[in-house]
């Protein structure tokens, strides 16, 4: 059964950075393309930024030019990192395949970013 950890979420001053960090276990991991997620208080889950097995990039408009996200297909980590961060980043983040059938969704990471 694939487990997905994410960490590294915590509360930041506009202008921050964070590094969020997926760990996944249960599964070849390099075989899936993944992706990062949010969901904010009463909004839907949002997808947030993803990456090939091979490491090509996507990313959501307004992430593009402030988040980056990597992936260590050896660690079976992925990670996102967040610079310039605004209240509207303000959500939980989760890991995730980026099609279905998606893995069990796991517990997210807190992202708080205040003005």
């Amino acid at each position: 059964q694939v487990q997905l950890v994410e960490s590294g979420g915590g509360l930041v001053q506009a202008g921050g950075s964070l590094r969020l960090s997926c760990a996944a276990s249960g599964t070849i991991f390099s075989r899936y393309t993944m992706a990062w997620y949010r969901q904010a208080p009463g909004k839907q889950r949002e997808l947030v930024a993803s990456i090939t097995r091979y490491g090509g990039t996507n990313y959501a408009d307004p992430e593009k030019g402030r988040f980056t996200i990597s992936r260590d297909n050896a660690k079976n980590m992925m990670y996102l990192q967040m610079n310039t961060l605004k209240p509207e980043d303000t959500a939980v983040y989760y890991c995730n395949r980026i099609v279905l059938p998606y893995f069990d969704w796991g517990p997210g990471t807190q992202v708080t970013v205040s003005s």
